[in-house]
């Protein structure tokens, strides 16, 4: 008997930590985010990361997929003298229980075009693992062939700028619920600039800003929450009538599984 209980003790404290289930359950308070934002519940998304560079100034969300791996954009340049702060709530407090994460490595997206933004995906492949907690914890990736349909409601959360005039980024993470669009419909907003290999969401009294830059954009599937998109580009006002465009990650994910197979 005691050895069965070991054995299911064991069996909690892995799911304890399963993908896109955070210990900390989040509370979204229907459609309202980053621009008309609400601050998350601490811990409640324990994939979100901040990459800070060496003065600690926030520049790029990103997302924990693993113990070893953030995946964030590849417009915000990371390099390997920045840090992945894990477990991090409000930016403004000393009190916090964080993890400071060295980079290891830094895969680009060859195919990442500055010009497009198509393709906008880098990983960060950590010096040392994240250790998973109540508040660290990552998020599970789709598969290619995972369909997320439009008008699903997902979630987006970051310290980027609650106005787009405003000086500085909120100290507290933001989230926000919002919908999916159809790529025909984002391109009455965008035209031709929307591509396969991206997503778009909001238009809808919320919108992703200046800062939000490589964090997530979750859907919930199977009852986990699951990388939809990256936070990519969209209105220089950060307009919450037109929507946020996020690099689509079921596009992606073939480059992503042979990058982490082969380091």
């Amino acid at each position: 008997m005691a050895f069965l209980w070991l054995v299911s003790c064991f069996a909690l404290l892995g799911s304890a930590f399963s993908c896109g289930v955070p210990a900390i359950h989040p509370v979204l308070s229907g459609l309202s985010r980053i621009v008309n934002g609400e601050d998350a519940i601490p811990g409640s998304w324990p994939w979100q990361v901040s990459l800070q560079d060496k003065t600690g100034f926030h520049f790029c969300g990103g997302s924990l997929i693993s113990e070893n791996w953030v995946v964030t954009a590849a417009h915000c340049g990371v390099k390997t003298s920045h840090v992945v702060v894990a477990g991090e709530f409000d930016q403004g407090s000393d009190a916090e229980d964080v993890q400071v994460l060295k980079i290891a490595q830094v895969f680009k997206n060859p195919k990442y075009n500055t010009f497009t933004t198509n393709n906008d995906i880098t990983l960060l492949k950590l010096a040392t693992p994240a250790r998973f907690s109540e508040t660290v914890s990552a998020v599970c990736l789709p598969s290619a062939d995972d369909d997320f349909p439009a008008g699903a409601i997902c979630a987006t959360t970051g310290w980027g700028k609650t106005k787009y005039n405003a000086n500085k980024t909120p100290d507290k993470l933001q989230q926000a619920s919002l919908p999916l669009l159809a790529n025909d419909e984002c391109k009455k907003f965008w035209g031709n600039k929307i591509t396969d290999v991206m997503v778009c969401a909001g238009a809808s009294g919320v919108s992703s800003c200046m800062g939000d830059s490589g964090g997530p954009l979750v859907c919930q599937k199977d009852g986990a929450w699951t990388l939809v998109g990256i936070v990519s580009w969209g209105s220089g006002f950060c307009s919450t009538s037109t929507p946020a465009v996020y690099a689509r990650v079921t596009e992606l994910m073939p480059w992503v599984q042979e990058i982490m197979a082969a380091n």
